[in-house]
């Protein structure tokens, strides 16, 4: 099969763990004899320099025409103060609109190897999190009509929290359609004892529902959500929730992993067609870049995410991510997740291992087979 792929390597750390990543779908395409083709484009920071806009035409049209884009990382503090239309950030935000991506699918597990990362009690963790937060992408404040203006008391501003039934059934229908290859379990967080947004947000999910009666549908309130999943995060299967409250909660919750550079992140649209990007696609550790010590894996994650939503390649996923697990399971880290007694490698040597015991599995799997 064939596949065409947009890269946006991006700022910081985003063309080291890009290669990587390049490195490993290379490998499963050599393997599975899959051609993917991908081409690099320029945006975020590099084109706001080169430029002076995060997103040209040319790059926007090669995405466009594309089956998937990858992005490694988005902006850094060369570009903080800078108005949001020259943004790094603002490619991703064009991109999301151009493919009319509804929906952001938000992994977060914890690996057995590295549970001793987390800030939870042990009693806790030890429990493990696999928890899928599916968060919209085209609601919420995030994306309402914004006011900046002088007004009766001086400076006033507002966002508006719009919500439609077809925009809540999308992210509605995914989540329970992902719930049904899980544990079948849906968590409905919303903000419904004051918000009229909310109010609306949970009387769709309830009434899609209907459609799923094998799904159990739980209804949070989110303040009360945001420490449910804090002190027992094991009896969530699936999150959805709206844009705002997504994107909190995922970064919450991935924060209590402890390994929050492994996690990937998928923003799709209803064909599966998406961006994939590491979970931390605005890496805050600056000292890294360039010096072969950031982390892969999270970026990689995202590739083996995108194979099996745009591509339906299920098995080729499967293998990125035991390969991954064998990788952390010998003991190799790079520092972010060093531990005493384990082996510090690079970034490149992380990709190099990961793309070893990929091929090392599959063999392992063909002779099973025969």
């Amino acid at each position: 099969m064939e596949y065409n792929i947009a890269l946006i390597k991006g700022d910081g750390i985003g063309p080291e763990i890009s290669d990587e990543t390049v490195k490993i779908l290379k490998t499963i395409g050599k393997l599975y004899n899959h051609r993917f083709n991908i081409k690099e484009v320029i945006g975020a920071g590099e084109a706001v320099d080169k430029y002076g806009e995060p997103l040209p035409e040319n790059s926007l049209k090669t995405c466009l025409e594309s089956d998937a884009i990858i992005i490694g990382n988005i902006g850094g503090k060369k570009w903080a103060s800078v108005s949001i239309d020259k943004n790094p950030v603002k490619s991703l935000l064009d991109l999301r609109k151009a493919l009319n991506l509804s929906t952001n699918l938000r992994p977060i597990t914890v690996n057995k190897n590295l549970m001793e990362l987390s800030p939870l009690k042990e009693n806790i963790i030890s429990e493990g999190i696999d928890i899928l937060v599916v968060r919209d992408l085209l609601g919420s404040v995030i994306c309402g009509e914004k006011k900046y203006e002088l007004g009766l008391y001086g400076r006033e501003a507002s966002d508006l929290e719009y919500y439609n039934e077809e925009i809540i059934k999308k992210s509605g229908k995914i989540a329970f359609e992902l719930a049904l290859k899980r544990r079948s379990k849906v968590a409905c967080i919303d903000k419904s004892n004051v918000l009229s947004s909310s109010r609306l947000w949970k009387e769709i999910i309830k009434e899609e529902s209907i459609n799923y009666p094998k799904v159990i549908l739980t209804n949070h309130l989110v303040d009360a959500a945001a420490m449910e999943v804090i002190s027992a995060p094991y009896l969530f299967d699936v999150i959805v929730t709206s844009n705002m409250f997504g994107d909190i909660l995922a970064d919450e919750l991935s924060q209590i992993t402890g390994t929050a550079c492994m996690l990937p992140s998928a923003e799709i649209n209803e064909d599966g067609k998406g961006i994939f990007t590491p979970n931390q696609l605005h890496n805050p550790d600056e000292t890294i870049i360039g010096k072969n010590k950031a982390n892969p894996i999270g970026l990689i994650s995202s590739a083996a995410l995108m194979l099996k939503y745009s591509f339906d390649l299920e098995e080729e996923s499967q293998l990125i991510e035991k390969a991954i697990d064998k990788v952390i399971e010998k003991g190799y880290r790079t520092e972010d997740i060093y531990t005493e007694g384990n082996t510090i490698i690079k970034t490149d040597e992380m990709g190099n291992l990961i793309s070893d015991y990929i091929i090392e599995i599959f063999e392992q799997n063909k002779r099973l087979k025969k």
